[in-house]
């Protein structure tokens, strides 16, 4: 079964894909916002660098709820304008069954981007932001879209097949676990349309969501992670730059780039205490957790959609049940 993996995305797209340019040196930690995204003004955001905004510590906004401009007064309803029930060369966005958005909304979204506030602190505040900016410069350089770049530079390198956007194109409905019964944006079941809301206006392809799979192709990539870039005899990232990946860059900020590591004194708990320094994972929204640990080499895959039939269930984070399923797994093996 595939499940939307949320902000897995982030570890199992972005960051391979960002090691790739930084073996390429057409990326740094002291790249700047305007050095990678030139379509626009950026103003305020121009001087932004790299390592603020994947650590998380750029002074950006969480999120957006794009989808609510597009909705009428009362929010229980489409326009016209922004969707259409069938598909056509102005409507080619499909994010739910039979409801197709209009194609242009993809540069209102970086827009709305740009001319966001920043926040009035830079300090560590997790957002979604910079991985617009960093899918724009990528479907740019390599003029193809995030979806085909991933699989042709590494997917298809380490043959981890299910991992893939938009799996109602390559897959049979019934192989992919609904994620919501959606109440305020589709207003229906989704069931192989990826949950988070601002990746659907994408097209269902972003770089903080997205992407589905299985658990045996996570564990493929955190595998390929443990190793630093190695798939047998292939490198397909330096385990130089892994480690400049899998490293703090801030006081008072637990985030690797890209990466989340365990947590500091006196913070909420981002992963089970008995993992060491060294590992590295993510969580997402739908319920799914990916970590590794390479001082005893364990991989831990949790994939779930805590958010069927909907996102008010929290039980899972309330209960920490993915870290303590991973504490258990941890003492079975000592």
């Amino acid at each position: 079964m595939l499940f939307d993996l949320a902000s897995l995305t982030k570890i199992l797209v972005s960051v391979p894909l960002m090691l790739l340019e930084f073996d390429k040196n057409e990326l740094s930690l002291d790249t700047n916002l305007s050095d990678i995204y030139k379509e626009y003004n950026l103003k305020d955001k121009s001087n932004i660098r790299f390592d603020e905004m994947f650590s998380h510590q750029a002074a950006l906004i969480p999120w957006i709820p794009f989808y609510k401009e597009t909705l009428d007064s009362t929010q229980s309803r489409q326009l016209n304008n922004f969707y259409s029930k069938i598909p056509s060369n102005k409507f080619s966005y499909q994010v739910a069954d039979e409801l197709y958005m209009a194609n242009y909304w993809n540069d209102t979204i970086m827009k709305r981007l740009v001319d966001s506030e920043l926040l009035k602190v830079k300090e560590y505040r997790y957002s979604d932001v910079p991985y617009y900016f960093l899918k724009s410069y990528l479907e740019s350089k390599y003029e193809k879209s995030l979806d085909l770049i991933i699989k042709n530079e590494v997917f298809s390198k380490i043959t981890a097949t299910s991992l893939t956007y938009n799996p109602r194109d390559y897959y049979p409905k019934d192989q992919i676990v609904p994620s919501e019964i959606d109440s305020y944006f589709r207003f229906t079941k989704l069931q192989g349309f990826v949950h988070d809301m601002g990746a659907a206006m994408q097209g269902g392809i972003g770089g903080h969501a997205g992407l589905f799979g299985n658990s045996e192709d996570v564990a493929k990539m955190m595998h390929l992670f443990i190793n630093k870039g190695k798939h047998g005899d292939t490198e397909i990232f330096s385990s130089s730059n892994f480690d400049l990946f899998n490293k703090r860059h801030f006081k008072d900020n637990r985030r690797g780039i890209g990466f989340d590591k365990p947590q500091l004194d006196n913070e909420t708990s981002s992963a089970c205490e008995c993992v060491s320094d060294k590992s590295f994972g993510h969580s997402g929204f739908t319920g799914t957790y990916a970590w590794a640990d390479p001082d005893d080499k364990l991989i831990y895959v949790f994939l779930s959609n805590r958010t069927f039939p909907s996102m008010e269930n929290k039980k899972l984070i309330e209960n920490n049940i993915r870290t303590e399923v991973h504490r258990l797994i941890k003492n079975a093996l000592n």
